[in-house]
């Protein structure tokens, strides 16, 4: 089991036009203080644009690692925003990266409690955000995207409370792995199977493994 590990700051945001497009989007957030209620929606106070992608019960709640912030900017000293909460989280943390987290892994969060459901993806509102075309594409290229939680148990969190690492699936995969496999060209069969039959893993990403497994398999794949 992973060792508690406290929340540096909890943000929330509201629909809003992005700065230079015509665009609308919720990734701008700010850090909200006090206790918020956290249920299988999201977070109170936050929305979402476009509810097919984004929100809903598979991505209550995004996680993002404050570490990932010193690489970005290494690579794009250009770009803006590359600090706690410029990305559009609603929880930052250190002390947590993918190589630590795995798919199914259920975490108890001031009152609340909550299951890593499926890594974030990278969108094009990234590029947008931060005035700096590539960052999405390398944030996808490392693993550097977070991951999302479904919500188990509702109830309020605040900045400063703890991820309780209580549960973990037999033979869970890491986000890291997770990430690394969906971005190889031809991944085993039985690869890609592993990832579709993880513990925890939002049925969106098992319905599109499975099927690629099909297309794998349908093309020459190796089992």
């Amino acid at each position: 089991m992973n060792a508690p590990v406290a929340v540096d700051a909890l943000f929330a945001g509201q629909v809003a036009r992005l700065a230079g497009d015509s665009r609308s989007s919720a990734i701008v957030k700010t850090p909200v203080s006090g206790r918020r209620l956290l249920t299988a929606e999201g977070l109170a106070g936050d929305a979402q644009a476009d509810r097919r992608v984004h929100g809903g019960v598979g991505k209550a709640l995004h996680h993002y690692p404050a570490e990932h912030y010193a690489r970005l900017a290494a690579a794009f000293a250009e770009a803006r925003h590359l600090a706690p909460g410029g990305l559009g989280e609603n929880i930052s943390t250190r002390g947590m990266t993918e190589d630590d987290v795995c798919i199914g892994d259920i975490f108890r969060l001031g009152e609340a409690r909550i299951q890593v459901s499926q890594p974030r993806t990278p969108c094009w509102k990234i590029d947008t955000r931060t005035a700096c075309e590539g960052v999405a594409a390398f944030i996808a290229e490392h693993g550097l995207a977070g991951w999302y939680y479904r919500v188990l148990d509702a109830g309020e969190i605040a900045a400063g409370d703890r991820l309780e690492h209580i549960e973990r699936p037999a033979d869970a995969v890491t986000l890291a792995e997770f990430s690394r496999l969906v971005r190889q060209t031809r991944p085993s069969i039985a690869a890609v199977l592993r990832l579709a039959h993880a513990n925890g893993l939002d049925p969106n990403w098992t319905a599109k493994l499975m099927q690629r497994a099909e297309w794998l398999r349908n093309n020459g794949g190796s089992e």
